[in-house]
């Protein structure tokens, strides 16, 4: 007799069978929509920075003017695979690494 009524309690949810997988599908719905977004969002901006600073430091060349990472401005006087020399003052030159540039400017800029 127990056993009866506990097969009888699980009846209607064992006939709901092919909802079960529509619901699954609808409790992953936020989870894909958050992932998209943070894609757009995040993801995808900071690639194509990324991508941006790649191309400015492949194009590096002698005379360019350049501000490092920390702040130093100078004049590219020799060029290197990973290195760059940067002349910060007369008869002063610094080594830093291509990836140190944060951005080359106009010419002209540093006096």
């Amino acid at each position: 007799m127990f056993i009866s009524s506990a097969f009888a309690q699980t009846a209607p949810a064992a006939a709901a069978g092919g909802g079960d997988m529509m619901s699954q599908l609808t409790g992953m719905l936020p989870l894909v929509l958050m992932f998209v977004v943070l894609y757009f969002v995040m993801i995808r901006p900071q690639m194509k920075r990324q991508k941006e600073h790649r191309a400015m430091i492949d194009a590096l060349s002698k005379g360019d003017e350049v501000a490092t990472a920390g702040g130093i401005l100078g004049t590219v006087t020799r060029l290197s695979e990973g290195v760059l020399y940067i002349q910060i003052a007369q008869g002063v030159e610094v080594q830093i690494q291509r990836s140190a540039v944060a951005q080359v400017l106009p010419k002209g800029t540093i006096k």
